[in-house]
């Protein structure tokens, strides 16, 4: 199992020198992948409608104030050499499907390898009315396509496509991406056209537990969850085994209410052995990742919590 940590690209932990320094201490600590988040521009976030809150807003201070994803993601892979670089999750809408494909193939080759593409298709409509020229409506279709798209520009010598929102023929796409046969995908979303997406075309399904409209915060959900996928990908032509499961976990330990609504007690809820046994719970079900937001006000504090969460939890598992 693979263990993660998300990399603040808002808010005070983003300046520069910071963000560099948590990306620069959680590789020398050993983790194996650190994650960034993917908004260009967001309303006034104090008004409810972040679906993975129960109260409806952001957990970060000042989340407005942020890096434009792949170019943040590009500075860490230059003062990295090891950890993993995940996008979750880009918004796939959020730029058009050829540059997308050119940037995210860059920064494979630049950072010789590490990119994991977590792909997502949107929920917040004032920013795809300022961003994105597809309908919102339409967002899920555009997903699949650009998705499509992007294989086909990242694997074939001349690549074609013919869709209702991309279309390219008669181009060089070089270089391709490092990893062969293309970039892994990391579906997230928890929906049911999210699962079914992720059993089609991903290499990994990519849930927040804390979804207040599709639930995975408890053992028999996630179990569910799991269940509904491994469905999914069969029906889809694939070998279920073939699409692995990674997990965010957005809050842990006394910051989450140990009680869920169906009566379970909610993951990563309780004391530091309620957590090892819930990591290794999820292992398992066959979960092969599980990344962290240690959340903390300053980098001295988010660095302190990494080394004891280590020591206290990862190290035990």
């Amino acid at each position: 199992m693979q263990i993660g940590f998300n990399l603040p690209n808002s808010g005070p932990l983003s300046a520069v020198a910071t963000m560099t320094e948590l990306a620069v201490q959680g590789e020398a600590m050993g983790f194996d992948y650190l994650t960034t988040t993917d908004h260009v521009v967001l309303p006034d976030t104090k008004v409810p409608g972040y679906p993975y809150s129960e109260s409806g807003e952001f957990y970060e201070e000042a989340p407005t104030e942020r890096h434009e994803q792949l170019l943040g993601m590009t500075w860490v892979a230059a003062k990295t050499s090891r950890i993993r670089l995940v996008a979750a999750v880009l918004v796939v809408p959020h730029r058009p499907a050829v540059l997308a494909a050119k940037m995210l193939a860059t920064l494979d080759v630049l950072s010789g390898g590490r990119l994991v593409v977590g792909i997502g298709a949107g929920w917040l409509k004032s920013e795809f009315d300022a961003v994105v020229t597809t309908p919102f409506a339409e967002r899920g279709a555009v997903t699949d396509e650009y998705i499509d798209a992007f294989r086909v520009l990242w694997s074939e010598h001349t690549p074609r496509f013919a869709g209702r929102y991309v279309r390219f023929d008669g181009i060089v796409f070089e270089p391709k991406p490092v990893q062969r046969p293309h970039l892994p995908i990391w579906v997230g979303g928890e929906s049911g056209p999210a699962l079914r997406r992720a059993a089609r075309i991903g290499d990994c399904w990519y849930p927040i537990g804390s979804n207040n409209q599709h639930l995975l915060d408890t053992l028999p959900r996630l179990r569910a969850g799991i269940t509904r996928l491994r469905k999914a990908t069969a029906d889809a032509g694939r070998d279920p085994a073939s699409v692995g499961v990674a997990y965010r976990v957005k809050r842990y330990g006394a910051a989450v209410p140990p009680l869920a609504s169906d009566g379970e007690r909610r993951l990563f809820s309780g004391s530091e052995a309620d957590i090892i046994g819930d990591f290794r719970a999820l292992r398992d079900l066959g979960v092969t990742a599980i990344d962290i937001d240690f959340g903390r006000p300053d980098a001295a504090a988010v660095l302190a919590e990494m080394r004891r969460f280590r020591a206290a939890v990862i190290d035990r598992i």
